[in-house]
């Protein structure tokens, strides 16, 4: 009897942790105020990425096998994840196990003093989808979150 109560306790705390993890995804933003170089990288979690590819590809499998779907995805993120006046290419993607990492290069004018950010990925597909963008300025960095249907959003680069 105590055995099965203890069993039953056990089942009911881990409960939480077997629930279905949050959509979310994270870009980190990094401006050179010197030369005005700005890097994004893109970490994005496949177990959001490859329901998101039925929409995204539709004649590619869903899957990031997938060559066709994965450019197909590059292409969305290259869209949807917006620097206003940066004109943003891809440098990289890498795939390892549930991540997808993703970076983006481009410049943005000398002095400038904010940076103005639109970030809608996988509202589509999951309406929670949150998008969390790190941006790094002259050793100052700030934080803000994208949901579904946030417009853009402006950060003030550098000055503590």
């Amino acid at each position: 009897m105590i055995r099965r109560l203890a069993v039953s306790v056990m089942l009911l705390l881990a409960t939480p942790a077997a629930a279905h993890r949050g959509h979310a995804s994270l870009a980190v933003i990094v401006v050179d105020a010197k030369t005005g170089a700005v890097t994004v990288t893109h970490s994005l979690a496949a177990h959001d990425v490859e329901p998101a590819l039925v929409a995204i590809a539709p004649d590619a499998q869903p899957s990031l096998d997938d060559p066709e779907a994965l450019d197909a995805l590059t292409a969305y993120v290259g869209r949807r994840f917006r620097l206003t006046g940066v004109p943003l290419g891809i440098r990289s993607r890498a795939l390892a196990g549930d991540d997808v990492v993703m970076v983006f290069a481009g410049r943005i004018k000398r002095g400038a003093r904010s940076l103005e950010i639109s970030a809608s990925l996988f509202g589509e597909t999951h309406p929670d989808h949150m998008v969390q963008v790190n941006v790094r300025s002259s050793g100052v960095t700030r934080t803000v979150q994208f949901h579904p249907g946030d417009g853009p959003k402006t950060v003030p680069l550098g000055t503590r």
